[in-house]
């Protein structure tokens, strides 16, 4: 190219459109300065100052020559990446999501965007402990590192006056890449990885004649010389020989084992391991697909001929996760990456594993309990195609695919791929399905129970449909027995919240070393405090909601914004000492159980006992080691888990599923069940369900015992369509909150009202929801139920003009209004 052309190619002046991590209506344009035009690129990010002195990370989302007509451009500052970190794919999906679900793109870029990967002005950095201190550092990246040895912490402000620039953004994120800095969220990440003593011996002594002569030292001291012994014989077997093995097998004692570190004979490292057991006889490699499993897959490859999408509907334990793998391994060869979707990364360690150990290195899995450089670093090597197959929570959907040829949704009705907060509140199932729509992918969605939603799409043809009427090795399903508790206490067989039935069932399989799951859908000691004699009962201060007591901290809590005080012993309205204690929770079963078996280990899976990402592990390790007898959980239990020993599963009350005012209520009442009943006996031998409730002859307790998902979708369709409810219709939830609650009454009526002029009898309420003040804010709610004949764009299209109108008017400019699309 000629000299003179080239000059004017870079005297061009270029315009960006950027994504801000803010819930910004419109992006923003910037100038960019000359000498940046040859490094400027789609995808990249790049400093700019918004507002007074506010530093961000924005994205470039395209570049033109028009300048923004209404105001003047700032000039960008600098450019902080070599090469795009988001693909033109990504950025279709963020426009997508913008317009689907009525949100702004700032809030999917933070949404999408790891921590590392967003720093703004505020963000503060901090010197890394273990940083590798061999790594070549530029003059500037010595200052700041010299900077933080003598600082705890540094704001990214504070590093461009200390280097005397604003240009500090590329410094900082070289240091990222070198591993020597952190940002500041990951400090406080509660999540420390289960470190392990290992022994080895000192090299000195790994050669054969200095081992001779130690051998002769050590003769005088039996207990040492039985250690030795033992490394010796446990180095043949392992490479990592564990501390408390050794000690076990040789017998010698602390005291001897210290002697033999102080001569140095012996060296101590500490080690991260795997809080769950590698169960190798759980799961053959090269494993051969059942005819039920063979006849599946060629049916999924025969429907992915016609259809993108198709619905893998197999009963609990058919074995859909082998087919999976078959799928994934095609789509492998085929020199394409693979995005694995499960319902809560956490509580499917079992999957990851089985996964982890069949593809190796090439596995990547990504969820929020990731500190911020390993987050950064799956995003890079899936960018990279390093990585060809990712695991991941529903945020994975965001992850930089390139050539992504296939998704899998596991448990596709899970209701943890709907996020609620904050925006975007997405459902990852559906953002999934049109992400392999922008890849021209095929995706699977499976489950033994699946969503209404994706039944009816099968059914009408807009899916391929896939069906696995048996279990894998010919396991029967378990043995229902459905037991009454208002017969059972009339005669008087009831013990605290135990059937007669279910105590003997518990009993029979302790004693043949099997394991029990029992289910309670409420944490907690008890539900509600209530004085016996004025009835009053103890509420949260933020939220319109009753606290619920918990033993093992002695408090009242509440369940929505995490208030907590003590608990009361006498009214504080009428000063009576009759507290009484009403309802249960998966605490109190626990303490219950523990007085009727007393020798039993017994262990809870609930939000409290799992609080870290090691106690959920450690609570799984040992029900799987067989450490517990019996595991209470609340609908934690269904998720997933895969335990061979598990004969009997127990509902403590089935009752609290159905008596919930949702359109959904029955569907999830028979998936939950369905689901939990499906961990029993998923082996060699047949399971047992017992399920406890008053109202015993419901109809959702015989569709589950009978196994009949087709009656129970055929009934609650019928029943939808008389009361147009999805799928025939499409909800719109808008919440109007506010903390003074007269301004929201008057701001909600005329919300409703100018929405109503549009939409007529489409709009509904506004109405209070069934908690109707949360962390002080009080809520008003707006629905918004179109039938499918109406243009949905249409209809979005009015309640964001309206939202805007609404918004820019002095008197509601305080209002808080949320819309959340597909609110299930």
């Amino acid at each position: 190219m000629d000299d003179g052309l080239l000059e004017f190619k870079e005297r061009e002046t270029l315009f960006v459109e950027v994504v801000l991590p803010l819930s910004l209506s419109k992006n923003y344009m910037y100038r960019v300065p000359f000498e940046l035009n040859e490094h400027i690129a789609v995808g990249k990010r790049v400093v700019v100052q918004f507002g007074k002195n506010k530093i961000y990370t924005a994205l470039v989302k395209s570049i033109s020559q028009t300048a923004p007509e209404h105001y003047q451009a700032k000039y960008i500052i600098d450019v902080v990446d070599e090469h795009p970190i988001i693909t033109q794919n990504q950025l279709q999906l963020w426009d997508w999501m913008t317009g689907y679900y009525l949100c702004n793109e700032g809030d999917v870029m933070s949404a999408a965007l790891p921590t590392g990967l967003k720093l703004a002005s505020e963000t503060i950095i901090v010197r890394k402990d273990d940083a590798p201190v061999e790594e070549v550092l530029t003059d500037k990246e010595t200052i700041l590192i010299n900077a933080l040895n003598n600082h705890q912490r540094l704001t990214i402000d504070d590093v461009s006056a200390l280097l005397g620039q604003k240009t500090v953004y590329p410094i900082i994120n070289s240091l990222l890449e070198k591993d020597l800095i952190y940002i500041a969220e990951e400090v406080v990440e509660k999540y420390r990885p289960l470190l392990k003593s290992f022994v080895s011996l000192n090299s000195f002594y790994q050669e054969e004649e200095n081992l001779k002569q130690l051998f002769e030292i050590l003769e005088r001291a039996p207990k040492q010389l039985n250690a030795l012994l033992s490394y010796i014989k446990l180095y043949r077997q392992m490479n990592l020989i564990p501390k408390h093995q050794l000690l076990e097998d040789s017998g010698c004692g602390q005291a001897a084992f210290k002697t033999l570190v102080d001569k140095g004979i012996f060296k101590v490292d500490k080690l991260p391991v795997s809080r769950l057991k590698e169960n190798d006889d759980d799961f053959v490699l090269n494993f051969e697909l059942s005819e039920a499993q063979h006849k599946a897959l060629t049916q999924v490859e025969t429907e992915f001929e016609q259809k993108d999408v198709v619905l893998l509907h197999g009963i609990t334990a058919s074995g859909k996760t082998q087919i999976y793998i078959k799928l994934i391994e095609k789509a492998i060869e085929k020199g394409g990456q693979v995005l694995f979707l499960l319902p809560e990364i956490a509580l499917t360690t079992q999957i990851v594993q089985r996964i982890q150990r069949y593809f190796g290195d090439a596995i990547g899995v990504y969820h929020s309990k990731f500190n911020n450089n390993e987050r950064v670093e799956i995003w890079n090597k899936v960018l990279n195609g390093k990585y060809r197959v990712v695991l991941g929570a529903r945020s994975a959907v965001f992850l930089p695919f390139k050539e992504l040829k296939l998704i899998v949704v596991d448990e596709e009705h899970e209701s943890s791929f709907k996020q609620q907060e904050p925006s975007p509140r997405y459902q990852a199932r559906d953002v999934a399905v049109y992400l392999a729509h922008l890849h021209q992918a095929k995706a699977v969605l499976g489950s033994a129970t699946p969503s209404l939603e994706s039944y009816y799409n099968a059914v009408n043809h807009k899916y391929g449909l896939v069906t696995v009427n048996e279990r894998f090795g010919g396991v029967e399903l378990p043995l229902h027995e459905v037991v009454s508790i208002s017969e059972e206490t009339k005669k008087k067989k009831m013990v605290s919240y135990f059937s007669a039935k279910l105590i003997d069932g518990i009993a029979d399989t302790i004693a043949q070393k099997e394991q029990v799951i029992l289910f309670q859908n409420r944490r907690g000691y008890a539900t509600i405090l209530i004085c016996a004699t004025c009835g009053f009962a103890p509420k949260c201060v933020n939220c319109d909601v009753s606290l619920t007591y918990h033993k093992t901290s002695g408090k009242l809590h509440c369940h929505y914004c995490g208030y907590h005080q003590s608990s009361i012993n006498v009214c504080p309205a009428c000063g009576s000492v009759h507290i009484e204690q009403k309802g249960f929770g998966t605490e109190r079963v626990e303490e219950e159980l523990s007085l009727v078996f007393p020798d039993a280990k017994i262990a809870r899976l609930d939000v409290d006992s799992t609080r870290t990402k090691n106690g959920l592990q450690q609570i799984i390790s040992d029900f799987q080691e067989k450490k517990t007898d019996i595991l209470i959980g609340t609908q934690m239990v269904a998720k997933g888990l895969d335990f061979d020993n598990v004969t009997l599963i127990g509902v403590i009350n089935a009752d609290t599923l159905f008596n919930y005012p949702d359109f959904r209520a029955f569907e999830r009442s028979y998936q939950l069940l369905a689901q939990v009943a499906g961990r029993a006996g998923r082996r060699n031998k047949q399971g047992k369900v017992i399920i406890q409730a008053y109202d015993d002859s419901h109809r959702i307790i015989k569709q589950v015992i009978e196994n009949k998902y087709l009656e129970m979708y055929n009934e609650e369709l019928a029943e939808r369509k008389m009361f147009h409810y999805p799928p025939f219709t499409r909800l719109i939830f808008i919440n109007i909150k506010h903390k003074d609650q007269d301004l929201l009454n008057v701001a909600a009526q005329r919300f409703a009202s100018t929405l109503r002029a549009q939409l007529g009898k489409r709009v509904l309420g506004p109405e209070q929801p069934i908690v109707a003040r949360v962390r002080n804010y009080y809520i008003k709610q707006v629905i918004i139920k179109s039938d499918k004949d109406t243009s949905i764009q249409k209809v979005k299209s009015i309640l964001k003009d309206t939202i805007l109108q609404f918004q820019s008017e002095k008197d509601y400019r305080s209002v808080n209004i949320q819309v959340d699309v597909d609110p299930y």
